[in-house]
């Protein structure tokens, strides 16, 4: 009795020995697989980085023309457009948030070149015979074009400030206003990652992606309010993603009711991140 007893016991103590092991073991493999994950994505990030600054053309045009953007809006139209605007808003102050917003929009298109011209070198085969985590090759070039948006960003801004835009919220309000933008763009940034995976080639992405992206920005409050539209637009303007980044980023910035329409920005940014991230994985694993 005492011998079977032993017995028992020790075989309760290795299955229960085991059973640690087991779960340490598939612990530290999830630890080891997500710390990879982080260090690859450093990686790629920082390859893509140092990609766009060996190229001084394509940083130079990346700069100039949001900033030619800026003052095209405000010394040509911001005449035709301040009478539309409420008592007290200047021109300026109303455009900026928005071209901000219509930058990143643009921007996120080369997400989709750099993605498809890496398809046509052959570098994304070279990345798939790599023992390297997968989703690093599509966060780090998503992360690299924020960080992007975030440099242009903030010389649109040298810019607005030299022709009279002002941050009236505060310090915290203007973090808050261009920390949904960035949201917004690094969201786009994962629409064109999936459209990079479809097109044939870098120039048709680019091209797809326009065609989305054109009627969303400029039928939206990004330059003129929407009280100026007829009816039948006046719908689809409101409710665009564009349109409540916009919104919300410019009540910000200016003034405003913000609570409603940053509530839509954030769930917008969220819905397109987690639903076009999933396709651009998907196609990515299917090549």
């Amino acid at each position: 009795m005492t011998s079977s007893t032993t017995t028992t016991r020790t075989a309760t103590t290795a299955a229960t020995t085991t059973t640690t092991n087991t779960t340490r073991s598939s612990t530290t493999r999830s630890s080891n697989t997500l710390s990879r994950t982080f260090t690859d994505t450093a990686v790629v990030t920082r390859r893509n980085l140092w990609h766009f600054v060996r190229q001084p053309d394509l940083l130079l045009f990346s700069t100039i023309q949001p900033v030619m953007f800026v003052l095209l809006f405000v010394y040509v139209f911001g005449g035709a457009i301040s009478g539309s605007l409420p008592p007290g808003v200047e021109y300026v102050d109303y455009l900026l948030p928005g071209i901000l917003v219509q930058s990143v929009a643009f921007r996120a298109s080369q997400t989709a070149v750099g993605l498809a011209e890496d398809l046509q070198r052959g570098v994304m085969d070279r990345f798939r015979s790599m023992p390297m985590s997968r989703m690093a090759v599509l966060t780090g070039r998503t992360f690299a074009d924020l960080f992007r948006n975030t440099v242009i960003i903030f010389l649109m801004i040298a810019v607005g400030y030299l022709v009279g835009f002002d941050f009236q919220g505060g310090a915290a309000a203007a973090a808050a206003s261009l920390g949904l933008i960035l949201l917004f763009g690094y969201a786009l940034s994962w629409v064109f990652a999936a459209i990079a995976f479809v097109a044939n080639g870098a120039e048709a992405a680019q091209s797809a992606g326009f065609v989305a992206i054109f009627p969303l920005v400029f039928a939206s409050t990004v330059f003129v309010p929407i009280e100026t539209m007829p009816s039948w637009l006046r719908w689809f303007a409101e409710n665009s993603p564009v349109s409540v980044t916009a919104d919300a980023a410019r009540h910000l910035s200016i003034g405003g009711p913000v609570a409603d329409a940053a509530l839509q920005s954030v769930l917008w940014s969220v819905g397109i991140t987690v639903v076009f991230g999933a396709i651009a994985v998907w196609r990515y694993q299917r090549i």
